[in-house]
Formats: C-alpha cells, structure tokens, sequence
C-alpha cells in the first residue's frame, strides 16, 4: 500500500546525512512506530512521505517513495497560528469533502474520535480547546477525507492520560495502516507492531536505521542482548589481544637479549635470531592487522546522563512546602479551588489531570514560593524552555557562573560525557534539538546541586529509548520531586505519591 525504497536524506544546509538506505512497505493492520533521538528526521520523513513540497526548502532525497494512488492522510506535530485562530466549525469547513459528508458520517466519526456531533458546529476558537480536543479536531478532519493511510507526527504530545488511552484505542482499532512518531512508550508499547529505528552514531555522523516487524518490548529485549552480545564479545577480544602483545613482546624481549649476549664466533647462531625476531614482528603485524577489524563496543545513540551526587538530600523530617490557595485563576478564569498540598522529606509527587484543568500555572505559583527559599535548593523546568533558557548563548555559556578555565574545562567535559559533540557544544540554544533543552536543563540541576526539582512534563522530549535513562537518574535521586506528567511509565517508576488535579482541588490517588 505505502513502499519506501532506498531513501537517503541529506540536509541541505550542511550536507548531512539524516537517513540512508531505508526500506519498508506499509501494509493494512501495519500500525508503525519510527522512533529516534530528536533532529534524525523522523517528522521530516514523515513530511516527505506526505508531501515532499514541505520540506523542499532544507532537505534532498534519493530514493522511491511508493504511493500507488494511496490517499494520505496527515497529522502534523502542530497546528498552524492561522488555524489556532480559526473556529471549529471554520476549521472542519475548510476541508475538502466536508460538505458532502453526511450526518450519519460525521455521527460514525464523531463516536469514532469520542467527540459529540455538536462539535462539529462549535464556535468556539481552536487556541481556547485543550490539548487532547485539538489532537480529536484534527483526527476528526483526517477521517473526512477517507485517507487509506494515517501518519501521525507526535499525537501524544501534550495530551492527558485519559485523552493517551483514547489514542491507544484509537490506533488499534483502527482498520487502516498507522505509521506514526511518538515518545510515549506505553502508547508505543501497547500500539506498534512493526518499529522503524532512525539513529545517528559515531558522534552523529552515521546514519543507521533498523526494521523490525515485531512488538516493540520483543524489539528493546533483542537490541539490548544483542548490544550486550556485541560488548562482550569486544571486551574478550580485546584482552585476547592485549595478551598476544604482552606474550609477543616477552618473545621479543627474550630473542633481544640473545641477540646481545651471543658469540660472534656464532654467526650461524645470529642468523637464526635474527630469522626469529623477523618472524615475531611479522606476528606482531599480523596481529594488529587482525585487531583492526575487531568486532566494536556497541555504539548507540540513546542519552547518557550523568547522576545527582549521592549526598544531595533533604532531611526525612524537613518541610519542603506547605501549599494552600483558596482559588487559583489563569487570568480571569478560575481553574480550580480549595487547593492544599503538604510535602516533607524527599517525597516525589506527580499531579496528573486533564488538560486545561491548571496543572502548569499550579506548579508556576509552587516554583515562584520554592525559588525564593535559602533553606532549600531548588530547580525549576518548565514546559516551555525558552521560560529559564538564553537562546544566544551556547550550552558551555548557559552552564558557565564564573566564565574562568577550569570550570569552562569541567563543563565541556560534562558535556562530552552525555554525547554533546564539539560542534554542539559552540551552537546557540536555540539550534538545538527538544531532547537537548531538555538534557541541558537536567545538566544545570546537577551542576548547581539541587535538592529540590519542580518539572513540567520532563520526559516530553526525550526518545522512548533515551528515557529509561531519564527515569533511573530521578529514580535514584535523594531529593524531593514535585513534578506535572503525563508519562505513565515516569509515574509509575519514580513518583512514590500521584495527586488528581480538578476543579474542586487535588486529590491523592492510587495509579496503577
């Protein structure tokens, strides 16, 4: 139904190579996931796939995409300002075949998306609905037109748990081929059946990519024991040659000291020295030539992060917030009341809700009141990055207090240890990746010693590879976490108390 042959992508602007030589065919009851750190081109493949004027302006490609009359249909990352502005139903009539489309039709979509028929004709404007019902507005559009193939690029993103598991349902029941970008795993877990893995190696100069039609826990399970299969059999190699070379050079030593202490009334007997250590060195070669072609460390992609110390804490006993607010508005608009929330010791807490319900300026008035504390360190990542992050200055510069050598020096080895390249290192924040902000905030925590950590949605730009990295450094943290997610598995494996955000305040919850 859908076949790519042979695509190589280049970036125009540097002539790199973001993916070569990947091949695959999408066929009906294909749900398939493209995973990848962020800037290896999974939304620009999705882009070309759909319509190669988007991304004729920066890319070129070689290579077939097969179509065959397939109809596509496309949800992008985000909507436009234009169609923010727009009114729902301004928006569903400027898609083609809406007109034509019958009640009956837009009732079957409408249970289809979990939307009521009456949205359709809603006046109200598109910047005003929430995450999840902008994610419904433009899958409800999608399914107007009758596409044979759904790509979806980062549907996941910025959408509630309740709105995550409407997805998931969605996905799967779907009839028609999905080939989709997410970093949610468990949407991935419970969705993909095929994964298609985009990576940049050897300090992001070798594009790599993987296909695999197979459940993604199957794919990690196979790529991690075979990345562990790989190790073992290069550090085995390794110590076999080390010691070739330590046996070789005793010979050498050996024949040496012959070589020296022998007769010149022995001439035959040289000859033969001479013969053998002729023979040792081209051992020796030999050797050496073989141990070039020596099987690899594994080289991967996924984030490396450096720990928090382990003597970052705070007192079981002490109090990190009292909170109370009677009422707790977004402008004019009261978002919900009767809010109290109690913390002490290294609690990690996680408020969950839906969208729209206050959750960020919730935890936007928590920051303001911890910041201001002597008694505590604390450390605030917002959702929006550019909130806390210069995007003129470059990573060493944003990390930098002091700008003198030796702490200039530590940063970029920091740097280097989580896969910062040099050239990363000298670019401006604002050339880099999500998943970079993101890692570079992570950096300024530890850097500073924190104790305390406010997070808005920290796991949002990080791959669903990258993450469990993520997870195992808060996991193992020793201070208190106050944090706002949607990330099902983050909840699960590091927060130790989940709170419920309504109208009516916050209330404790089990989560499963």
């Amino acid at each position: 139904m859908l076949q790519v042959k042979k695509l190589t992508i280049t970036h125009t602007k540097n002539l790199k190579i973001l993916i070569e030589d990947l091949n695959f065919t999408l066929n009906e009851g294909d749900r398939a996931v493209i995973i990848g750190e962020e800037g290896n081109g999974k939304s620009t493949l999705l882009k070309l796939i759909y319509n190669k004027e988007l991304v004729r302006s920066y890319i070129d490609y070689t290579g077939e995409i097969v179509k065959n009359n397939t109809k596509l249909g496309y949800l992008a990352q985000e909507l436009t300002s234009e169609q923010k502005d727009m009114s729902v139903s301004a928006y569903f009539s400027q898609i083609q075949g809406c007109f034509e489309t019958t009640p009956a039709d837009l009732s079957l979509i409408a249970r289809q998306i979990g939307l009521s028929l009456e949205f359709f004709y809603s006046g109200q404007c598109i910047r005003t609905l929430s995450g999840g019902e902008k994610i419904k507005l433009q899958m409800a559009g999608i399914l107007i037109e009758h596409p044979d193939v759904l790509l979806l690029d980062e549907p996941s993103n910025d959408i509630d748990i309740e709105t995550l598991e409407w997805l998931e349902r969605f996905i799967i029941s779907c009839k028609k081929p999905v080939l989709y970008v997410s970093h949610d795993e468990t949407l991935i877990e419970k969705t993909a059946n095929m994964i298609i893995h985009i990576e940049l190696v050897r300090r992001k100069t070798l594009p790599r990519n993987t296909v695999a039609r197979m459940l993604y826990g199957h794919y990690i399970e196979r790529r991690l024991s075979k990345l562990a299969h790989q190790k073992q059999v290069a550090v085995k190699e390794k110590s076999d040659f080390e010691k070739q070379q330590e046996k070789l050079q005793k010979i050498m030593q050996k024949v040496e000291h012959h070589q020296n202490a022998i007769s010149r009334k022995d001439p035959h007997g040289g000859r033969m020295l001479k013969k053998k250590m002729k023979n040792v060195k081209s051992l020796e070669k030999r050797f050496e030539k073989e141990f070039e072609n020596r099987t690899q460390i594994p080289d991967t992609e996924e984030a490396i992060m450096i720990m928090f110390d382990d003597d970052i804490g705070v007192p079981n006993g002490k109090t990190i917030l009292d909170f109370k607010k009677d009422r707790l508005y977004l402008g004019e608009r009261l978002l919900s009341e009767n809010i109290e929330l109690n913390i002490v010791g290294g609690r990690k807490i996680c408020i969950v809700g839906k969208n729209g319900v206050g959750k960020t300026t919730l935890l936007k008035k928590i920051a303001e009141e911890l910041l201001e504390r002597r008694d505590i360190k604390a450390s605030y990542m917002p959702q929006n990055y550019e909130e806390i992050l210069d995007y003129d200055k470059t990573p060493v510069e944003f990390l930098s207090v002091t700008g003198e050598k030796y702490e200039v020096t530590k940063i970029k080895n920091y740097l280097g240890s989580v896969k910062y390249t040099t050239d990363e290192m000298e670019r401006t924040v604002s050339e880099m990746s999500g998943g970079q902000k993101a890692k570079l905030l992570f950096m300024k925590m530890i850097l500073e010693k924190s104790n305390v950590l406010i997070l808005d949605e920290p796991t949002r730009n990080f791959s669903p590879i990258s993450n469990p990295v993520i997870r195992e450094v808060l996991k193992e943290y020793k201070g208190a976490i106050i944090c706002v997610s949607h990330d099902r598995k983050f909840i699960s494996e590091v927060c130790d108390t989940v709170y419920r955000m309504t109208e009516k305040g916050l209330e404790m919850i089990d989560f499963p």
